[in-house]
């Protein structure tokens, strides 16, 4: 027999007793060492006198060859395979022995397979290969031995732990694979045994305990390293392209390499990102030598007796990967809900904890609507729940409310939604964009998000911002309903009154409609509002006890927090602002914080892998000089400002409800200060809104002077952000308002005191809800621009049909644009206001409208200008000059008092097209990967690997 060990002590005495124990002698035993570290040699060295040592590199085929050499010409008939930590029964080499003589035709006889330590579990009966690589055993997972298996039988391999095989047949076949080091070469050898026209048995009565060391990575070589995985799924490729037929060969190699992609896909969404690259790296080894792989099917071809359909039989059958996906969508939806009832029952543990006798009687409760009916026991609950009954009434009056965005909505700051989702994608995707007279501007980040949205919904992007306008106050309420329930919690078990996270979610999620943004189309704002919940929520798992779950936090506040960021730039620096006086604050309480890069860590990297999230924006907006762009809100400019008096009431100016209403929520949050038992947390509110306050101040301060107008810096999201933070100060004072009473009795002062603070809380949803619903908003659409409509069909034919709208006059001052396709729509405002002025155009377009001539036409008709237009009312002493002008042609206008041209000469088709860049195409992988990578760490994790 060939016994192999590499750093194998901890099993090998075991497997020695194993070996002498044995029922049928053992002719002659050759111990082949592979460069063990521990006491594997000296256990060899007393066990057996043939013991041979070889290099730690030395390959499994490797040493059996050695072994092979060892026995000399004249040695046994039947070789016998054993592993370092493959122990047989004592009666497992007769049971083999038995089976071969019963069968004079079966070359190769394995044993039954069972789990060490367990002794019980079954491994492997035979094992064969599916289409896709998959080691396929037959056995359920976890299944034990019960002698349900136990006949002998044909199978297309045995592992090479325990196998006997005729000594001329496995030489005669090249002994095992040299390309296989470690894993899969029983496989391979089984296949090519077939091929040969030889059988391999299964013998169940022949048992052997396996630990599977190298491959649940108990013990690491230096062939496998850290990556087993890898070796694994190298073996399986190349087992599958090195004996798979001619024919099948072309279909194979294609559907291996889809197959790595989804694979890889799966173990990102299970977050085994190592497992992920090993599957890419073990595709692109086998793939990249094609030489090998043909010289090994030749050496194949030379031996093959059997037709390919007599080895089929012993295939796994094709249908079986499907059902192993199938598994695999099951095991990953158990661990969702296995996260999620965790969740819940530390939830439930603590309110126990917190209330024994409550939450007794509401089991009692459950017991008893579980008896008379589960559906009549919600019902019940629901009508007789006011809490319950008031969310549904405030989520369908703010619905019917949001009405007047059904349908393609634009007015105020939000323009026009383009026509396809692809539009959207060739804003995202391209270097150069056919806006104007053509710029290199990158599109902002929302429209990435964008694009995702509309192409889910059908290819719709109108559909895409009416779903955004519709759903942000009811998604914001949700939001804010988790972030208050989780809050309260923190400060009690019991956590907040529900009356009480009823009036916080509603007041928070009205402050984009209260505040004006969303009835001025403010899209970014109001996306932004909806989110703001979400990402604090987030946030909290950083002072969560367990270090893992605040890595956990950070890379799900990373991508929020991006996501923000994309709809309201200013996030990223108030984000860093509030990260560094929060950090900086706990690092003065707690001076061992520092040192713990698990405590600083996480914030750290939720706001470092931002810019890698946005790097397609930020990055070439700083190269074309449009970084002022990082410090606007999305939509048209000028976007909405606050300051002082409007920035605590959270309102624009005007556009806003009024403002006597929202100053009730700062009363209130100075109000909250005054219960001790929240009092601390309360000021960490304050301290928060105080830095919102200073970066407003500061940002108002800021003056961005672009190519046609000066803007100040955006405000907008630390409005938002002071108005949240007011509204968890304020539920948090009211918590400690409900504690101290519990605590104390509610004397009679207190009582009033308490109802009095409630009806003027209440004032503030009351009043936004009643505001809203009246429809106070400026979406009823664009007024015509006075451009006539078959210009407008004739420039959506091609950007190089471009219509140069001049407005003004010689007295007061001109203004130009040039309009392109379907015009500007939503993601190309920014591009626009952030492109430099073409000073040449400039030049054109005055002299045009003075002392025109020959040179202006062409220069119109190079730069892809079709028409020329003078919306009403147009300049009489302009339009008699460009009546003169050779080259143009008076053209039709709807309104009378609109002027139009015609450019006569041949229009260039290239006019707007620039150059592209490779540094976007690796921004935009770069962003790609890193969603992947983010989506992939927020995920649950479940691991399919057995485990010893």
């Amino acid at each position: 027999m060939l016994l192999v060990s590499h750093d194998g002590a901890r099993w090998l005495p075991a497997v020695i007793d194993g070996i002498r124990s044995q029922t049928a002698p053992v002719e002659r035993v050759v111990a082949i060492d592979t460069g063990s570290k521990d006491e594997s040699p000296g256990l060899l060295d007393l066990a057996f006198d043939d013991v041979r040592r070889v290099g730690g590199a030395t390959s499994y085929p490797e040493a059996v060859r050695l072994g092979l050499d060892a026995l000399g010409p004249d040695g046994p008939e039947w070789v016998w395979l054993l592993h370092d930590d493959s122990n047989p029964d004592p009666t497992c080499l007769e049971a083999l022995l038995a089976a071969a003589d019963e069968d004079p035709g079966a070359d190769l006889l394995g044993p039954k397979l069972r789990e060490w330590p367990s002794l019980r579990r079954l491994l492997e009966l035979g094992v064969t290969i599916s289409a896709t690589g998959r080691r396929e055993t037959g056995l359920e997972r976890g299944e034990y031995d019960q002698g349900q298996h136990d006949e002998v039988r044909t199978v297309l391999a045995v592992n090479t732990a325990g196998l006997l095989v005729r000594r001329s047949v496995l030489e005669g076949l090249g002994g095992l694979d040299p390309q296989l080091p470690m894993f899969g070469n029983d496989l391979d050898l089984g296949w090519r045994a077939a091929q040969a026209g030889h059988r391999t048995l299964i013998v169940p009565q022949a048992v052997v305990f396996h630990a599977e060391a190298a491959h649940r990575g108990v013990r690491r070589t230096p062939l496998t390293g850290r990556h087993t995985h890898y070796q694994e799924r190298r073996a399986a490729i190349w087992t599958l392209l090195a004996n798979a037929p001619g024919r099948a060969l072309p279909f194979q190699v294609v559907r291996l390499a889809l197959g790595t992609v989804l694979r890889m896909v799966g173990f990102l969404l299970v977050r085994s990102v190592g497992q992920a690259l090993d599957e890419l790296a073990a595709l692109v080894s086998v793939y990249s030598h094609p030489g090998d792989l043909r010289a090994a099917r030749r050496a194949r071809r030379a031996g093959r007796v059997a037709d390919h359909d007599q080895v089929r039989r012993l295939l796994a059958p094709w249908w079986l990967p499907y059902r192993h996906g199938l598994d695999f969508l099951g095991d990953l939806l158990a661990a969702a809900t296995d996260q999620a009832a965790d969740v819940a029952e530390r939830r439930r543990a603590a309110q126990a904890e917190a209330d024994p006798s409550s939450f007794a009687a509401r089991r009692v409760a459950v017991d008893d609507e579980d008896a008379l009916g589960e559906d009549t026991g919600l019902v019940a609950r629901f009508f007789t729940n006011p809490v319950a009954l008031a969310l549904t009434l405030f989520v369908v009056v703010v619905l019917v409310a949001a009405r007047a965005v059904l349908g393609e909505v634009s007015g105020g700051g939000l323009s026009p939604a383009p026509d396809a989702a692809r539009d959207w994608w060739d804003l995202h995707l391209t270097t150069w964009q056919p806006l104007g007279t053509g710029t290199a501007v990158p599109a902002p980040g929302y429209v990435l998000p964008l694009a995702l949205l509309a192409t889910l919904l059908l290819g719709s992007p109108a559909s895409a911002v009416t779903a955004l306008l519709v759903l942000a106050v009811p998604f914001a309420l949700w939001g804010a309903w988790r972030l208050l329930r989780v809050v309260g919690r923190l400060v009690s078990p019991r956590g907040a009154p529900r009356w009480l996270i009823l009036w916080g979610a509603t007041t928070y999620s009205l402050v984009p409609v209260t505040s004006g943004a969303w009835g001025d189309g403010r899209l970014g704002l109001v996306v932004a509002a909806a989110l703001l919940p979400w990402l604090a929520h987030a946030a909290l798992g950083f002072a969560d006890p367990d270090a893992d779950r605040r890595w956990r936090a950070a890379w799900r506040t990373g991508l929020l927090l991006a996501l923000v960021t994309s709809f309201a730039p200013v996030a990223w620096l108030l984000a860093v602002v509030v990260g560094l006086v929060v950090v900086a604050t706990a690092t003065a309480v707690v001076r061992s914080a520092v040192r713990d890069r698990s405590v600083w860590g996480p914030p750290a990297t939720a706001v470092g892998i931002v810019p890698v999230l946005l790097a397609p924006w930020w990055l070439p907006a700083v190269l074309e000089h449009a970084a002022e762009g990082l410090l606007l809100d999305a939509g048209r400019l000028p976007g909405l400002t606050a300051s002082g008096v409007d920035l605590l009431a959270g309102r624009f100016h005007e556009l806003g409800a009024p403002a006597w209403a929202g100053l009730v929520l700062p009363v209130l949050a100075a109000l909250a200060v005054l219960p001790r038992a929240t009092r601390i947390p309360v000021l960490v509110c304050w301290v928060v809104a105080l830095v919102a306050a200073a970066t407003t101040a500061v940002l108002s301060l800021v003056t961005l002077d672009l190519a046609a107008v000066s803007v100040p810096a955006a405000t907008g999201l630390p409005l938002l952000v002071l108005q949240g933070v007011l509204v968890v100060a304020a539920t948090l004072g009211g918590q400690g308002l409900v504690l101290a009473a519990r605590r104390d009795g509610w004397p009679t002062v207190l009582r009033g005191l308490t109802v009095l603070l409630a009806a003027g809380a209440a004032v503030v949803p009351l009043v936004g809800l009643g505001w809203f619903a009246a429809g106070h908003d400026e979406l009823a659409g664009d007024a015509d621009d006075g451009i006539p409509a078959y210009m407008v069909q004739s420039s959506e034919t091609g950007p190089e049909h471009g219509i140069l709208v001049v407005r003004g006059d010689v007295a007061t001052g001109l203004d130009y644009v040039v309009r392109r396709d379907d015009g500007v729509t939503l993601g190309e405002d920014e591009v626009l206001a952030l492109t430099a002025e073409d000073t040449e155009l400039t030049r054109v377009v005055r002299t045009l409208v003075s002392r025109p001539t020959d040179a202006e036409v062409s220069a119109l008709a190079d730069r892809g200008i079709e028409y020329v237009v003078l919306p009403s009312p147009a300049d009489p002493e302009i339009a008699g000059s460009l009546d003169a002008t050779a080259g143009l042609v008076q053209a039709s206008a709807e309104n009378r008092s609109t002027r139009a041209w015609r450019v006569e000469q041949p229009l260039d088709p290239d006019a707007v097209d620039g150059p592209r860049s490779w540094l976007r195409v690796v921004l935009l992988v770069v962003q790609g990967l890193a969603v992947l990578v983010v989506l992939v760490l927020c995920a649950p994790t479940t691991d399919r690997r057995r485990q010893p």
